[in-house]
This record gives structure tokens, sequence and C-alpha cells, in this order.
């Protein structure tokens, strides 16, 4: 360690305490996300914050000295937003777990940003409410991290991403200033929206160390669960276009093409189905649910899919966990660089149709799920061995290529974190980008706060 970075982590210890650690298990750590990725260097050392307190002091040390400071939450991150190198301090806030609040007469939570989302919703369930955001990793995945990369899930079809369910934020910015955002009331309009500015922001203009979060009530009456499948995947996304022209709102609506779900139930040790088998999963809840459910039953079986649907709350979210099982089912197929694009959900099959294009073009294998009712996919790009080959990001390049002119985004729910950013201007263009970075540099004027994620060196 050279002097100066010594006299930086003793400042750290001086402030903090056994909040630092330069330990190896714990910086090795900090080198990677869910992502498969891996920093080149561990980081400086490893602050364990639990306090806003805590925050204050490591962003006003580093500030001081000019180094450079990932905010993290769980590292269940996808896209390599949150991993700490050389010469870098990484600052968790997953030991921030606390449920400040719970105001059930207007619906909001204030919480700390490390409490994970499912613990969460499991205390949240009993008083028979809910924070809607409902990532695929909800049980690991923390609110703070949720909030730095505006994160999605099944629910988002009719309840919307994370933007939709923070009223307010406390942040604290790259020179240790608290800043509170947003507001309890469900309007507010005063000023410029920075807390909606901040959800999504990975980290690069603040750490999120606390939320004022907007509860729904849990929906009541029976919910209703459809398997159907389909001889392609074109045709199962065609089926979910149609569900939503015919204005049906589910509460979740999944496509898994034939490469995913051939993976999913081997995983899972369930029968195999037909080789091009595709499979769409559509759930409805509240009061219209049964009579939502019969459409789509209808729709499906117009278009040649042949469904079951169930009412039976266990036997739904078994249905449900077969689509659960996609990260892990791949996880055991080799690695996976997982991309996040997104399309107007009427182009699904011609997106689908582009997937499959681009895998036989480059020989690779990749398995497909969709949030079929917003439009994003996850197409699953399979390979061996540590460093992600050529051809695999050429063939995620095309993969963005097609998404754009289809009309649709780079990154649906993951965020752009340090794997996407060489593509970010093809979807913004360079007059954005510039404005972007501006905003950053406004935010952080020394450049300390999570530098190479979403922006490339300028």
């Amino acid at each position: 360690m050279i002097r100066s970075e010594s006299k930086v982590v003793n400042a750290l210890r001086a402030a903090l305490g056994d909040a630092v650690s330069t330990n190896t298990a714990d910086l090795e750590a900090a080198r990677s996300d869910q992502s498969g990725q891996r920093s080149e260097h561990p980081p400086l050392a490893a602050i364990t914050a639990r306090s806003i307190e805590h925050v204050q002091a490591a962003l006003r040390i580093a500030h001081e000295h000019g180094v450079p400071v990932v905010p993290r939450g769980a590292g269940s991150g996808l896209t390599g937003g949150a991993m700490a190198s050389r010469g870098q301090l990484v600052l968790s806030t997953a030991a921030m777990t606390r449920v400040l609040e719970i105001n059930e007469a207007d619906q909001l939570a204030v919480v700390e940003p490390g409490i994970v989302n499912a613990e969460l919703n499991r205390l949240l369930e009993p008083r028979g409410l809910r924070w809607a955001p409902d990532p695929a990793s909800r049980e690991i995945s923390t609110v703070g991290g949720n909030i730095a990369t505006n994160a999605g899930g099944l629910l988002c079809a009719k309840y919307g991403v994370t933007r939709e369910a923070v009223l307010g934020l406390d942040v604290v910015l790259a020179d240790g200033t608290l800043m509170p955002l947003g507001h309890r009331t469900v309007k507010g309009v005063t000023g410029l929206d920075l807390t909606a500015l901040m959800i999504g922001s990975e980290g690069t203009l603040g750490v999120i160390v606390g939320a004022t979060l907007k509860l729904t009530p849990i929906p009541t009456g029976p919910v209703a669960t459809i398997g159907a499948y389909f001889a392609t995947i074109e045709q199962a996304a065609e089926a979910s276009a149609a569900i939503t022209a015919a204005r049906v709102r589910p509460a979740a609506m999944e496509l898994v093409d034939p490469l995913a779900l051939a993976s999913i139930l081997n995983h899972l040790g369930l029968p195999p189905r037909e080789a091009e088998s595709a499979h769409l999963l559509v759930q409805t809840d509240g009061e219209a649910a049964e009579s939502e459910a019969h459409a789509v039953l209808a729709i499906i079986t117009a278009l040649g899919g042949s469904a079951s649907m169930t009412t039976d709350p266990d036997e739904g979210e078994r249905m449900l966990a077969v689509r659960r099982a996609m990260h892990p089912a791949m996880a055991a197929l080799g690695q996976v660089l997982i991309e996040d694009v997104a399309v107007p959900r009427s182009r699904l099959p011609e997106m689908f149709a582009e997937i499959r294009r681009i895998g036989d073009r480059y020989g690779i294998r990749i398995p497909t799920v969709a949030h079929a009712g917003d439009g994003n996919l996850h197409p699953n790009l399979v390979y061996h061995g540590d460093e992600v080959p050529n051809e695999v990001w050429a063939a995620a390049g095309e993969l963005f290529e097609a998404a754009l002119a289809l009309g649709g985004t780079l990154t649906g729910e993951h965020g752009i974190g340090t794997l996407k950013r060489r593509w970010l201007a093809d979807e913004l263009g360079d007059e954005q980008v510039a404005l972007q970075r501006r905003i950053k540099d406004a935010f952080d004027p020394r450049g300390i706060l999570n530098p190479g994620a979403v922006f490339s060196a300028p």
C-alpha cells in the first residue's frame, strides 16, 4: 500500500473504527456481482456503514483525498455496477436494515437502504400492505439497491417499476452532505424532481441512506394463474401482445422460450416438453381476476395455445416457480451474460425472431425469458471461461441494435453499470450523454462516485 493510500485508510479507521476492513476476504467479495464479471484488482478498503453518520464520514474523507467510492448493497446487480477495484473504496449500506416507520393510514414506510426486499414485504403482509417492486432477486436484493437501479420484476406490468413506489429519499452527496429529497405526500411537484433523478442513477450521484416508500394494499379475492404452451416462441409472443391489445392488465405475464424452458425443466427435475415448446405464464388479481383470466384463456385458445388455469395459491406459486428458476438454471449451463432489453409490447414477436437469428448466426445459445406485460426481455448468452468471448459481445451488440431498431431500449431494469456503457450513446446520442455528464458533475464535482459506471472515461 502506497503512503497516500495508507493515510486514507488510517483516516477512515480513526473515524469509523471496525466499520473499515482491509481483510482479503472482504476485499475479494467486493470485486464481483451477479453479472459473472470481476474487477481486475481488489479495492483499497471495504466500509460497512451502520448509520448515516458512517456514510457521511466516509464520503467526507474520500472527497478530501479524491479517492473513488463504489456504493454497494447486496451485490446482486447484473451489470457490473458495484464492483470495486484498485485504489477504490467500497461503501456498503447492507448493514443498515432498520424499518423506521410503517404508517398504515398514509400507506407508506420509512426504511434504511439495507433491508432486503422480501423481508420488508414479510413485515408488511400482516398489515395487508406491500411494496410492489418484485425483482427476481427479491430474496437477496436490498431496497436501496432496487432504488439505485430502478429495479423491475414480474409485477411491473400492473404495478410499475421501483420509481412509481418511492416518495422520498435521504441521500448523502459526494462531499458528505445529507440531502433529504421528495416528500411524504401522494402529490408533490415543488421544484425539480431530484428524487426521480436519483432513482436508477446507479450510485453515480449520491449514496441512498433512507427511503420513504409508497405502499399498496395487497389485492383481495382470488388470484388466477394460467400456464400456456405454444408451438413456437413467436406464437407465444403474439398471444401476449394480443392480451395487451385486448386491454387486459395482468399482474404478471411472462414468456419463456424453448431453450430456456428446456433448461429450467431439466434443472427442476421436471418432465421435458416438445422440442420447440414455448411457455406463457399469466397471473391476474383483484376483483376482476377470474373474468380477466377467462378472457386471457379465450385469446390463448384462439391463437393455438393449450392452457390450464388455477386459483389455488399454492399451485399458482408452483407455476411461477418455473419462471423464477431461470437464473439458477442458466448458471448450471456455464457462465452467462444476462442482457436486459425492452421493446414496445407489440414488437415482442419480432424481437424474439431477432434473438433466434442472432443466436444462429454466432452459433451461441441464447435462452430468453421476458416480462411480456411490459416488453422487457432477458436474453442469456451462455459461454465458458473467465472472459466473455468476442463473439458473445458481438452478439450482444446486435441484440441492442435490434431492440433500438424496434423502438426499444438498452435496459429495462438492470441498468447500464460497466458492461453496457459502450452502447449508451447509441440510444441517447452524444448530446444527451454530454448533458448527463454535466448533471453528474454538479452532484459529484470531483468524480469520485462510482467512476466507470454508466459513463465511460471522458
